[in-house]
C-alpha cells in the first residue's frame, strides 16, 4: 500500500515537472498585427481639426509598445475641417499639407517619426525637406507642427537652410538654431502661389 502511494506521488510529481516545461501557445504567440495594402486615416487627439490619410504597403502594429509602423508609404496628406464664421464645422475639408516619406512610425500620442520626409504646405506652395540623424528623428506632432535636426525650405517668397527647425503647419518658424541657419528672402521672385500651385508672376 505504501509503495502504491509512493508510485502515485512520483507519477504526479513527474507529470507536474513535464507540464511546467512544455511551452504554451500564449507564451509563443505574437502580440502584434501585420496588414498589407492598407488605406488608413489618423485623427490626432491633440489636433481635432485635422485628419491625416495614408496608403501603406505594410502596416505593423505593436500594442505592447503602443506603436504602429507604416512602410511603402504613399498618398500622405493632412486635411483640415472647415469652420464657418461662428466656429461651427461646415462638413467640408481643405487640403493643408502633403507628406512624402518611405516609412513612418506612429506612437500612442499620435506623434509621427521618420528618418527623412518632405512636407508640402499647400497654401504657401512651400516644400520643406526634413532630415533626421542617429540621435534625433524627424518628428511630426499633432496640434503643433514638425521638427527636424536639418531642414531645407523652398517657397516662392522664402527659402532657407535650417538647423533644429520647429515649424507650425501655418508656415510659422517657432524655433531654430539661429547660429547655424540661413534665410533667403527673394523680393524679386517671379513666382507666386495660387490655389496651391506655383505660377509665374
Amino acid at each position: 500500500m505504501q509503495k502504491t502511494g509512493l508510485y502515485a506521488l512520483a507519477g504526479i510529481t513527474l507529470f507536474a515537472l513535464v507540464f511546467a516545461f512544455v511551452p504554451t501557445g500564449r507564451r509563443d504567440a505574437g502580440t502584434g498585427v501585420t496588414l498589407s495594402g492598407v488605406e488608413l486615416r489618423l485623427y490626432p487627439s491633440r489636433d481635432p481639426d485635422a485628419v491625416w490619410s495614408f496608403r501603406a504597403a505594410k502596416v505593423d502594429s505593436d500594442p505592447l509598445q503602443n506603436r504602429t509602423r507604416l512602410t511603402g508609404l504613399s498618398g500622405g496628406q493632412r486635411v483640415v475641417k472647415e469652420k464657418d464664421a461662428r466656429g461651427r464645422y461646415t462638413g467640408r475639408m481643405t487640403l493643408d499639407a502633403r507628406l512624402t516619406t518611405p516609412d513612418l512610425t506612429i506612437d500612442g500620442q499620435d506623434n509621427m517619426t521618420t528618418r527623412q520626409a518632405r512636407i508640402t504646405l499647400v497654401k504657401e506652395c512651400a516644400d520643406i525637406d526634413l532630415t533626421g540623424n542617429e540621435q534625433t528623428l524627424v518628428r511630426i506632432e499633432g496640434g503643433r507642427g514638425f521638427y527636424a535636426p536639418v531642414a531645407k525650405v523652398r517657397s516662392p517668397f522664402l527659402n532657407g537652410d535650417y538647423q533644429k527647425l520647429q515649424m507650425g503647419f501655418d508656415f510659422n518658424i517657432e524655433d531654430v538654431d539661429n547660429d547655424n541657419s540661413v534665410t533667403y528672402s527673394d523680393l524679386d521672385t517671379t513666382e507666386r502661389c495660387v490655389n496651391g500651385q506655383r505660377v509665374k508672376a
